[in-house]
Order: structure tokens, then sequence, then C-alpha cells
């Protein structure tokens, strides 16, 4: 969360009370003053890469070690990493009229200083760097430079460096279809409809494959709505191709892998992967569910750490991929990489989550520094998505949404309901999204799926953060008012958010009071919503007010993330998991049966009836 920029003019007077919240730092590569960058080219200093040839058993991902050195070494001195190679041009995309091009184009893709490795580079000018590239569809160069981020001179160039097949389909994101019995597959290439037909070859594990074809989308850096997205920010997406695998059997298991064929006959193909096909709606059997917001990304290689943004975002992968085979759907519900317009690290993002996504299926939200950007229609008019406006995530993601630019949808798994709001847009009684989220938790039917859960980027229930506690509200402004009536009146289970960076648990609640005081085993109705915040999955922490509020029963000022277990109709359990151990610091389980959910509590059933 980076603070509450509010929002367009036509709604600022609501929130005239309102003050900025707490912010949470720049995105990393925002540090550099490319603007301000000259060539100062050193004919002693040089930049060896090695390998030259990358990927050649396939790989998608590999290490690169650097020798540089530089006759007037300084503390200051840095390493960019660019791609295309060529990252240097005599005229670059223009804002405005007025402003006047940089020679460099484009902001690295990663960066370290040049000591990071060497401590003794300051002394001797001479340095090595060991740095993790992706196949990101084009070549890299190592540029060294002097004058710190803030003032860069570009002292040497290296010699370029590519992945022997940079076009080849990578980094499959997995997705629930718009049907129970649907899976979709999302992947990246450089390859565009003009070259190659795109499709994916799968089938039951050792069974017979079948080939479905594939839609391709892209966008060009007009698709955007500023800058750093269509300026120093900009980086080619390449072609997102999506896939629709149908009529699958329940919980059956599924081999795929991704093709292209080349107009000349040939074909490229992915590694071989699988998944298991969701249950059947209603389905009694032990499904586990992931849920945390606000992740972003990280490097292994530790670059791009300038301000130790997203220190948690690696030890969250590394649980969840640790214990991937009890999982079965994961959520992320918004702030997803943190890219703020630096479209590259989208990549870097869906080669961080491959293990996961790959597996099982990977469901977004949309979160403020995904859509929010001024005159594009967003609920509020802050500048978090660096001029993305919406457009990566609901490109490079597939949500079973009737219309992705507004990223609210539903999606059931077995015994859950899950009614997705998307925070970026208005939610307020009146409007089309919340017709569709009181249509979600109408429709269900709770005799078979008993577990109805909301979720939602935004805290529109209830939060102790600072900065929601310095407003006052203990929530997004306006955020339950227009909700909170229809979570009672349809019993959700729970509502989770990100968005606040920590996590937090409440009681079940209902206009502000406890419905239910039991902390960790829940017998019968709750009479209301426990309201969770899960959004440290990575992002730099936020702290909680000193305020002690009766209905916040557990808060942790630490990274984790969320598991629901369904065991059956009646018993559920949920945990609160930290990062660094993948231990549970927090859990309560629900014990009903379907009686319980019939059964009447404060308005959440009509006061009169025909009969009376």
């Amino acid at each position: 969360m980076r603070g509450l920029n509010f929002i367009s003019l036509s709604i600022l007077l609501v929130f005239t009370t309102l003050q900025e919240a707490w912010s949470h730092g720049d995105q990393p590569l925002s540090k550099i003053a490319i603007h301000k960058a000259i060539v100062d080219l050193n004919g002693q200093a040089y930049v060896k890469a090695s390998p030259t040839v990358l990927g050649v058993k396939a790989q998608t991902t590999q290490w690169v070690t650097l020798e540089f050195s530089s006759p007037k070494p300084s503390a200051d001195d840095w390493i960019g990493v660019f791609s295309p190679a060529n990252f240097s041009a005599s005229t670059c995309p223009e804002e405005n009229p007025t402003a006047y091009p940089p020679l460099l184009c484009s902001a690295p893709i990663k960066f370290q200083i040049a000591d990071y490795s060497s401590p003794e580079y300051k002394d001797t000018g001479k340095g090595y760097l060991k740095l993790q590239l992706i196949n990101q569809r084009s070549d890299f160069s190592f540029a060294l430079f002097s004058g710190g981020l803030s003032n860069p001179k570009l002292v040497a160039v290296s010699n370029q460096v590519a992945f022997a097949n940079p076009n080849a389909p990578v980094y499959p994101r997995l997705a629930q279809g718009k049907q129970w019995n649907e899976m979709t597959v999302t992947w990246t290439s450089g390859y565009g409809i003009n070259e190659a037909g795109p499709f994916v070859e799968w089938g039951p594990k050792g069974g017979d494959q079948v080939r479905s074809p594939a839609g391709t989308l892209t966008f060009d850096r007009n698709s955007t709505c500023g800058a750093p997205a269509r300026t120093v920010g900009w980086r080619d997406s390449g072609f997102i191709h999506t896939s629709f695998l149908k009529e699958l059997w329940p919980n059956a298991v599924y081999t795929y892998k991704l093709g292209h064929k080349l107009f000349n006959g040939t074909y490229v193909w992915s590694q071989q992967y699988q998944f298991r096909a969701s249950p059947y709606p209603g389905q009694n059997s032990l499904q586990r569910v992931v849920i945390f917001g606000d992740m972003g990304k990280d490097e292994a290689d530790g670059s791009n750490e300038y301000n130790n943004f997203q220190r948690g975002s690696l030890n969250t992968t590394r649980e969840l991929i640790r214990d991937l085979k009890n999982t079965d759907i994961v959520f992320h519900i918004g702030d997803i990489c943190y890219a703020n317009g630096y479209i590259s690290q989208w990549d870097q993002f869906t080669a961080q989550v491959e293990p996961i996504a790959s597996t099982v299926p990977y469901m977004i939200a949309s979160g403020n520094h995904e859509r929010d950007w001024p005159g594009t229609g967003s609920f509020y008019g802050n500048m978090d998505s660096g001029g993305e406006c919406g457009v990566l995530a609901e490109t490079m993601f597939y949500v079973p949404a009737e219309n992705r630019a507004k990223f609210w949808y539903s999606t059931d798994y077995g015994m859950f309901r899950f009614c997705i709001a998307h925070t970026e847009l208005d939610w307020r009684e009146g409007t089309e999204q919340y017709k569709f989220i009181e249509h979600c938790l109408a429709s269900v039917d709770r005799q078979k799926q008993p577990w109805l859960i909301f979720l939602a980027h935004r805290v529109l229930g209830y939060s102790s953060d600072a900065s929601y506690a310095e407003e006052g509200s203990f929530e997004e402004p306006m955020g339950r008012e227009s909700l909170q009536k229809l979570w009672q009146k349809y019993k959700v289970d729970i509502a989770v958010y990100g968005h606040v960076h920590n996590y937090e648990r409440t009681c079940p609640i209902y206009q502000n009071i406890c419905t239910n005081e039991e902390k960790h085993y829940y017998k019968g109705t709750l009479n209301g919503t426990i309201h969770v915040a899960a959004g440290g999955a990575g992002a730099s922490l936020s702290p909680f007010t000193t305020l002690q509020t009766k209905w916040s029963f557990f808060r942790d000022f630490d990274y984790g993330f969320i598991k629901l277990t369904a065991f059956d109709h009646s018993n559920l359990l949920f945990e609160y998991k930290k990062s660094r151990d993948g231990k549970v610091y927090d859990s309560f389980r629900i014990s009903r049966d379907y009686r319980d959910i019939l059964a009447c509590t404060v308005d959440s059933c009509p006061s009169m009836t025909l009969a009376s």
C-alpha cells in the first residue's frame, strides 16, 4: 500500500477529513534518475559477462557471472541489467511535448551496487557479480555506472548475452475458468500469431493427449496510461496466450505442455507440467485454499534491494512451494508484483511464482498498484499503478470475470464459494459491482457449499492498521457501510483483505459488535463475519495503531499468509502461517450443521413472513 491519495474530484468532498496514510516506499527502479543519465564511457573500464548463450538445455532461468573494472571506482558505482541489450538511443518516446528525452530510453530490468560481492572494489577498481536472468524474449547487456542512482554516468557496457530461444513459451499460469470443470492456462512467449500457432497439448496423466488452441493478447506503449509505464518503464511484454481446457473430470490429474507450431512446420515446446482438476461444486473432499495479498517480487541474487522492498516475498514463495502438495488453489488478492509501471517486473514475477501457478489455480484480484490512475475511471485518483491502469493485470493473468476491465468475479471450489470484489472500482449500494456482490452471495446453495468467503484488496471490513486508525475509520472509508448488511444477510463466514501489510483477525462481527466471544473454536452459527487482513505476504510491513479495540482478536507485525482447510461440509480449519518458517501462529475451527446456516441471526432473515 503506498498512501491513499484520494480520488477524483467528483468524490473528493466525501473524503475531506482524510489524511494521507502510511507510505511503504518506492519501487526500487524508480530510484534511478534515467532522465539525468549521461554517457561518460571510459576506455579503461570494462564489463565482461559469461556465459554468452543461456538456456542451452531449455532452462528459463540461469545465472550469469560479471567481471568489471573501473579506473575511478566509487562506493556509488552500480551495475544495471538492460534488455534489450541496445538500450541507448538518440530519441525517446515523450510523455508530453515539453519533455526533453534522455539518451537512455529505458530503465534497467534490475540493478546492483558494484561492491555487493566485492567490498575491495572501491580500492582495487575490480569486482565481480553473479546475477540471475530469466528468459524475457530479448538479449541482455550489463552497464557500469558511476554517480550513484541519482546522477548516473554510463562508464562501460558489456558484451551481449541471450537465451538460445528467447521466444520460447514460458511461465504458465493456471486459473479456474467460468465453468467448474474448466481450467485455463495462460503463458508468455515471443511468438505472434503471424509467426506461430499457440496451443496446449494435454490429457489425463498417462492417457491420450489432445490439443486445444490458445487465444493471443498483446498491447503496446499507448495502451498504458502514463509514465513510467509508457516512458522509461516500458518494455515489450511479448504475447500472452490463454487456452481453455474443458470437460475435466473432478479431481483427476492432467498433464500439459505449451506448444507453438511455426509456419515452417516445426514445433517449439515447453517442459511438461501437471495439475489436479477442481472438485465438483459441493463435492465432499479435502480442500485446501491459500490466501494472501501484497506479495510483490524479489530477486534471488539480491539485486533491486536499494530500499529493502518486498523482502518477505521470496520467503512466502518458498513456503508455498514447499507445501504445494498440500495446496489446491491460491488467491493473491491484489498488489501483485508492484511493478508500478516498470513492465519488465511482470515477467520477473511470473517466473518467481511459476512452480506454484503452473501446478494449482493462481487466482488474482486487482489492487491499487495494478489499477489506480487519474482520469481512468478508478475509484481513487492516485498514481499507484505507475501508469499501468489495470492493463498488465488484466492481460498477464486470466480471471473468470464477465469483463476483465471490471475484474470482479465469483468462482467455486468444491465446498467453497468465493466472491471476489474489485475495490478500485465503486462498490457502494446501487452500483453495478454491488449488484454483482449481492448476486454472488445470494446465489450459492449453502447446503452444498457451506463455506462462503468474500475477498477484496482494500479493507472493506475492519483493520487496526495505523493508517486507518488515524482516519478514525478502522476501514476503507465507506468500506463496510454498504456491504455489511449483505455479509450479514447472506451469512458470509470469512472476509479477507490485503492492502495493509500485516496480519489481523477479528471476532465474528456485525456493526462493530462481536457476535461471538469465542476465539478458537466456533460451534454452530457465527452470527457475524470474521474479518481478516492478510496483506503481509512480502511488501514492507505497516504498523498497527496503539489503540486497542474489542473486536481485534489477533495481530501480527510480520510476513505471512492464511490457509483454509475444509474437511467436509461441517468442519473448517483456519490457519495463519508465517513466511519465515511456515509454522502456524494463529488458528481457529468452525464446526456446524446445515441447520446452523439456516438459523436466523440479527438482520439475516426477514423480520416478518407471509404466515405471520
